[in-house]
């Protein structure tokens, strides 16, 4: 155990965070994401709901405000303007951690996994809800 860190961040977890550069993609994926074909590297956090994952990951990862795109999530296929409530969730937990200043992108489902597929790191949950997919892009920390 590790004071100040979230128990949820396993040790797989953490050495993925931590190998990731500036510019990586880590996927945050639903039970039903295609994650073992299409990731590079595959952590599992097996019967996590994506919010507590979500939550977890964003307690020691920085958004890349450089990026055009920070972070994006997969749209309904065949209702694009369509907004889950899980999607709704995830963008209430970016405005937490980020100050509201990240705003959830959206791809169609096939350039997410295009997208996914270059991940450094795909993190797949437990969560059982549709479409509980986001990309997030490392940042940076900044001296003080």
């Amino acid at each position: 155990m590790l004071k100040g860190l979230d128990p949820l961040l396993t040790a797989d977890l953490l050495h993925a965070l931590r190998s990731m550069g500036h510019g990586d993609d880590l996927v945050l994926a639903d039970a039903n994401f295609p994650a073992a074909g299409l990731a590079r590297r595959l952590v599992r956090l097996a019967g996590v709901d994506g919010p507590r994952a979500l939550r977890a990951i964003l307690s020691v990862m920085p958004l890349d405000d450089f990026a055009e795109v920070p972070c994006a999530r997969m749209e309904v296929v065949g209702d694009p303007d369509a907004e889950p409530e899980i999607c709704r969730t995830y963008q209430t937990l970016l405005d937490e951690a980020e100050a509201g200043r990240m705003r959830l992108a959206r791809f169609d489902r096939f350039a997410f996994y295009e997208r996914a597929r270059s991940a450094f790191v795909v993190v797949q949950a437990g969560e059982l809800r549709l479409y509980g997919n986001v990309i997030l892009t490392m940042g940076v920390i900044r001296p003080a």
